[in-house]
């Protein structure tokens, strides 16, 4: 006999999370963190949501799903993916998008700051004319559809996926690297196209009023009540990726900074957010502070990495107070960036119940 409520149960699975290219993106790692999310949770916060891959996995399993990103691009993914229920971009938005900005001519902050670095001019008015385009749409999720496949085409077009160099077009002119992948050379435009029919097909409704914050955690969770699960997926200190440094340029697309000082060979932004968890000086106190604020949610997931600081003995000693806490690892066998992960190091999860 068919068992609809089974199939109800997984119907969520047949959307698709769009592929990330994200330093410490939790995508590969599901089915692992999967097996130790409790049973009977209604509403999920996922509290340093990054690429979303962890929220829209949340959201699948039918949570009320809470995402939240300090960085204003990755809250435009959880706009897109977790808080949108149906909206979707189609021909009229496109030729919205594509065409010719009536006000282009106050939109020239990629082309002024990072042609030669990491575009050549025709990629960086095209880029430019579209983010002056953006605000025309119809609505905040068709706007921040259009952020997060534009973002996502940028981190394709760019060699490593990332901004942490300037080796951009020296690799766009090498016909070795470009026989290995010929996104270096091909058009933004061309690269959106080709990647937006996997976003509108990874819009879905599970039912729930999903919502996408753009707030430090510590902020944020003093406003929040009637959570059963939080996931921590803070940056890893010391192991992993600045994310503002390495991803600076999809930052400063998505703000459109016109005050800020622009430094260094990549022209990463001054001065960078805070957020009290990348930066040793500050992490032990933000992570009291987040223990002690997340005391009323019951069960806590934790991401973390066996080369991070502080120890992983250390954040044992400061759940202590709160909560049982179990170590679990996972060995990585080959390397996936940033010296938190290659070959040999180990993801932790740390388990957290009353």
């Amino acid at each position: 006999m068919f068992d609809g409520a089974l199939f109800d149960e997984y119907k969520n699975f047949t959307f698709k999370f769009p592929e990330p290219q994200y330093l410490g993106a939790k995508a590969n790692l599901l089915p692992w963190i999967a097996r130790f999310l409790p049973d009977s949770v209604e509403t999920a916060l996922d509290a340093f949501a990054g690429s979303q891959s962890v929220s829209y996995y949340f959201k699948q399993l039918g949570y009320k799903t809470i995402t939240n990103d300090f960085l204003s691009f990755n809250n435009q993914i959880g706009k897109a993916l977790i808080e949108n229920k149906g909206e979707k971009l189609d021909e009229n938005d496109l030729e919205i998008l594509f065409a010719d900005a009536p006000n282009k001519s106050d939109f020239t902050l990629m082309d002024d700051i990072f042609t030669g670095i990491f575009f050549q001019k025709e990629d960086a008015v095209f880029i430019d004319n579209f983010r002056a385009n953006i605000q025309r749409l119809s609505n905040p999720y068709k706007q921040a559809m259009a952020f997060a496949v534009m973002n996502r085409s940028l981190t394709r077009k760019i060699t490593m996926g990332h901004f942490g160099h300037t080796q951009a077009l020296v690799y766009a002119n090498d016909p070795e690297r470009v026989k290995r992948n010929r996104s270096l050379i091909r058009p933004v435009k061309e690269l959106f196209l080709e990647l937006l029919p996997k976003y509108n097909d990874a819009v879905f409704d599970n039912g729930m009023d999903n919502v996408s914050y753009r707030e430090n955690i510590l902020d944020l969770l003093p406003t929040l009540d009637h959570v059963d699960l939080v996931y921590f997926d803070p940056p890893y200190c010391d192991s992993h990726a600045d994310y503002q440094g390495f991803y600076h340029l999809l930052e400063t697309y998505t703000e459109y900074w016109r005050d800020k000082t622009f430094v260094n060979g990549i022209k990463r932004y001054e001065p960078q957010r805070y957020s009290g968890f990348d930066k040793k000086r500050d992490i032990v106190d933000s992570f009291k502070k987040l223990f002690e604020l997340s005391d009323s949610i019951p069960n806590w997931v934790i991401s973390y990495n066996n080369r991070s600081y502080p120890t992983i003995d250390t954040m044992v000693e400061l759940i202590k107070p709160f909560r049982n806490v179990r170590v679990e690892h996972k060995t990585y066998q080959q390397s996936r960036g940033g010296k938190g992960s290659v070959a040999g190091s180990s993801e932790i999860l740390l388990i957290c119940t009353k």
